[in-house]
């Protein structure tokens, strides 16, 4: 029995450490680890005001929901990682926050932009627009002996029909391909093309090509953009910030570690250990979901370390009491356990709710703080009361008459 109380404490600590060690490199990458957010990484903060039309019919809410399902389009295909898009219907705006961009103004470009879609006649008469592409994707066309950057263009089944239609009726003629009323190619139709798929040339790069291809993939914005507000975080503030918090969280963990073991001695070492997969189990979850870290975030996380520590605290102090009024070592250590159980998972029930409310009805920041703080309870509530229990009873089983002095509990003589 005390042998095998020994090894089941030596494979968790084994296991424990190795997780830590394995867990390093995963969720620290600056490329693939957990999200850094704009106020951590640096990025840029817009808030696009869309504008009345010129027959001044009234901005809808439908209107703001296309838009931000067409901003969104566009913020994935210049690849930025999780990136924040809300719509206030009220002012009619769309916040938008970019965290890690390199060219903010190229990125506002892109947002902004309208990216209506026409074919014209040469007398400047719509024949065809936009709204039936299907895809466009940049490349480059090597036919003239030289790279041509180009966007290749594919409509969809009817946008097909319609363009065979106009390419045959204007053989011979020009037909003018425009972007927000400006002209951008003005090609003559040497055949009718009845596949459906075409191309636009005349850019000057295959990132200028890629630009345009993700403005024409995402479709145009039902209503025209201003900039209302535009904030850049540079990097430098970012990490500096992102530095003073894990400075926060060290500073925390350590009056925690220490906290824990001058009050509680073995009890408190123990809540320690736990303490080192509570954070590796908070950690994980927020990688394993893709949720970004924010400062709020980071807030959040340490809210839950104290919450955890607290309910150590709750179990540790009723083990005391169960040890003072007699009982044995592993029958307090059952008895504080099984005892603390309700209070610990009501209160924690209790601001789970809270934490839930703050996601579902929050903004951005808040939800980040909310999301760690759930993950933070769901861990902090294996780690107390499984976790450490299973510790507990392993020790208290290698040596059942240990001093009582080592949980805090003076000796009687």
């Amino acid at each position: 029995m005390k042998r095998g109380n020994i090894l089941k404490l030596a494979i968790s600590v084994i296991l424990v450490a190795a997780a830590v060690f394995f867990s390093i490199q995963p969720l620290t990458d600056p490329d693939t680890g957990i999200p850094l957010g704009l106020d951590l990484k640096g990025g840029v903060h817009l808030v696009l005001q869309a504008e009345p039309g010129k027959d001044g019919a009234p901005i809808t809410d439908d209107d703001m929901a296309k838009a931000r399902a067409i901003i969104e389009q566009r913020v994935n295909g210049l690849g930025v990682a999780e990136p924040y898009i809300q719509v206030d219907n009220v002012r009619k705006r769309i916040i938008v926050d970019l965290p890690g961009i390199d060219n903010p103004d190229e990125a506002v470009n892109i947002l902004k932009t309208t990216a209506k879609l026409t074919f014209r006649d040469p007398q400047g008469n719509i024949l065809l627009d936009g709204s039936e592409l299907k895809d466009a994707k940049a490349g480059v066309d090597n036919s003239s002996g030289r790279p041509d950057y180009v966007v290749h263009i594919t409509f969809t089944p009817k946008g097909a029909n319609e363009f065979a239609k106009i390419t045959t009726d204007f053989l011979g003629q020009r037909i003018g391909i425009y972007l927000d009323e400006e002209m951008i190619q003005n090609p003559e139709v040497r055949s009718p093309i009845v596949n459906g798929e075409g191309q636009i040339q005349g850019y000057s790069s295959l990132e200028e090509a890629a630009q345009y291809a993700v403005l024409l993939r995402s479709g145009a914005l039902p209503v025209s953009m201003s900039i209302a507000e535009k904030r850049q975080v540079g990097a430098l503030l970012g990490a500096d910030s992102l530095k003073k918090s894990l400075d926060a969280c060290m500073y925390a963990a350590l009056f925690i570690i220490l906290f824990m073991v001058v009050f509680y001695r073995l009890p408190g070492l123990v809540a320690n250990f736990a303490l080192v997969l509570f954070s590796l189990i908070v950690l994980w979850g927020l990688y394993a979901i893709g949720t970004v870290l924010t400062l709020p975030g980071i807030a959040g996380f340490v809210l839950s370390l104290g919450m955890a520590v607290d309910l150590n605290i709750i179990v540790y102090e009723r083990i005391k009491e169960e040890i003072k009024l007699g009982k044995s070592l592993r029958a307090a250590v059952d008895a504080g356990f099984s005892r603390a159980f309700l209070t610990v998972f009501d209160s924690n029930l209790t601001t789970l709710f809270a934490a839930g409310a703050l996601f579902l009805l929050g903004s951005s920041s808040i939800r980040g703080f909310a999301i760690t703080l759930i993950i933070g309870i769901i861990a902090s509530l294996f780690t107390a009361i499984t976790f450490t229990r299973w510790i507990m009873r392993w020790i208290v089983g290698i040596n059942p008459r240990m001093s009582k002095a080592l949980f805090g509990v003076k000796e009687v003589r």
